[in-house]
This record gives C-alpha cells, structure tokens and sequence, in this order.
C-alpha cells in the first residue's frame, strides 16, 4: 500500500510539474511582447525617415537631369542656328562665284581677241585680222560645247519645229510639201539636251495651207466688210447715191470760164 501510494505521488508530481510549465511560457510571452513594443516606435521612425530621404535624393536627381537636358538643348538650338547661317552663306557664296569657271575660260579668248586687233592695227592686213577672228570664234564654239555643254544647231532644211524654231518670216511653197525652214536668221543652242535659245528661221509652207504666222487681215482704206453699216455722222454729199454715183451737173469742157479767174 505503501508503495502505490510513492508511485501516485511521484506521478501527481510529475503532473504537477508538467502543468506548472505552461505558465512560465505565458510569463515569458509578455516579455517579448514588451520588448516589442519597446523596438516598435524605434523601427516604425526609422521606416518612416527612410522615404523622405529617398524622396529627396529623387527630386535632386530629377532636377540635375533636367538642368542637363536644358543645356544640351541650348547647345543644339546654337549649334543649329550656326549651320542656318552657315548654309545661307555657303548659297550665297555659290550664286556669287558659279560662273567662276566659265569666266576663267572665256578670259582666255578676251586675250586672244585683244592680240588679234593689236596686230590689225600694226599690220593693217584685213585678211590675217578676219582669219584670227575666225579662229578664235570655233576655239570658243568648241570650248562651250566640250566643257559647257552649249551646242550651236543648224536648221536649214529641216522641218519647222515650234519647239526650237521661231518663225519670222514665211514663203509659200509646193502644195504637197511641208512646213520646212529655208534661211536661218539666227542660229539656236541646246544647253544639254534642253533648248537654251530658239532659232529665228523663215519658213516655207504650202500654198494651200493658211497662213498661221500672220494676224488677221484688216480691211484696207475705202472698204467695208458685207453687212457693214454706215458709221454715225459720216454724211453723204449732195446728189450721192447708194451706189457711189453723183447726179450733180458737171462743168463741160467747152463751158466757158468765168471771168476774173
């Protein structure tokens, strides 16, 4: 009996002990729950001084990019502005100057001119003088076909083209024939292949065909068109008929002169 009842109390100990434990938890909870709401403050200000500097950083980062970006601007505006000018210059300069090299070429025959009629005047030989000139016109002929690219035509015996022909004058020809140039008054040029100056040509064409270079006719002094009336206040002479005679008498020849005349 003894026994048991060791055994019981050993084992009512031991529950004894196993439900003493859980307080001792309980009282370590409030503690910890203590020393957390001791750091919460600490934490919750140090979360919130964590944003308001990052915002700070922010808007002085924004403001450093945007003084950038504003001065990159101002640079390319000037920059800009400096190749405006600079083209309007370059454009002026190029209109100026384009005949630079055309002019260089034709003062070389500017030369050859004045040494022909230096020695015209020494020499007084027309012949020589008429030969240099000529020369020295197909050395300028040539010099702006090959490097201008001005070529001189020729239209005698060709058809009249309105494109690089100016009529001045016309001729009647064979009936059956065609509008073809027969004098060349003078010569046209081709810049390329576009037409720089039409030449001024007379033109022979069909009689049958109506004259398309001359304006309307006007009707010649003393004529009137059919169905023409009398302009107002053009009065007729006395004895005048419709039909231009006059009934008014007539001196005969054998009638005899007045006196006094």
């Amino acid at each position: 009996m003894s026994k048991k009842k060791d055994q019981e109390e050993v084992s009512g100990g031991a529950q004894n002990v196993h439900a003493a434990e859980p307080p001792a938890q309980k009282s370590e909870s409030p503690q910890k729950g203590e020393s957390a709401a001791a750091g919460g403050p600490t934490g919750a200000g140090a979360s919130a001084e964590a944003p308001c500097v990052s915002e700070q950083d922010r808007i002085g980062a924004l403001e450093r990019e945007t003084a950038e970006l504003k001065d990159r601007l101002l640079r390319k505006q000037a920059d800009f502005e400096n190749f405006r000018k600079r083209m309007i210059r370059e454009r002026e300069d190029a209109a100026r100057y384009a005949n630079a090299s055309l002019l260089t070429d034709v003062i070389g025959l500017i030369d050859d001119f004045e040494r022909a009629i230096k020695s015209a005047e020494e020499s007084r030989d027309f012949a020589s003088f008429l030969q240099g000139v000529t020369l020295i016109e197909k050395q300028l002929v040539e010099m702006l076909e090959s490097r201008w690219g001005l070529k001189r035509f020729a239209s005698v015996g060709e058809g009249f083209d309105p494109n690089k022909h100016e009529a001045v004058l016309r001729v009647e020809g064979p009936a059956d024939g065609k509008p073809t140039v027969v004098e060349d008054y003078q010569k046209g040029y081709y810049l390329h292949e576009r037409v720089l100056r039409p030449a001024r040509v007379k033109v022979m064409v069909p009689a049958s065909e109506p004259a398309a270079l001359q304006g309307p006719k006007t009707p010649s002094a003393g004529t009137t068109s059919p169905g023409a009336k009398a302009s107002p206040g053009v009065t007729s002479s006395p004895g005048a008929k419709a039909d231009g005679s006059d009934d008014r008498p007539k001196a005969g020849l054998d009638e005899p002169v007045g006196k006094g005349s």
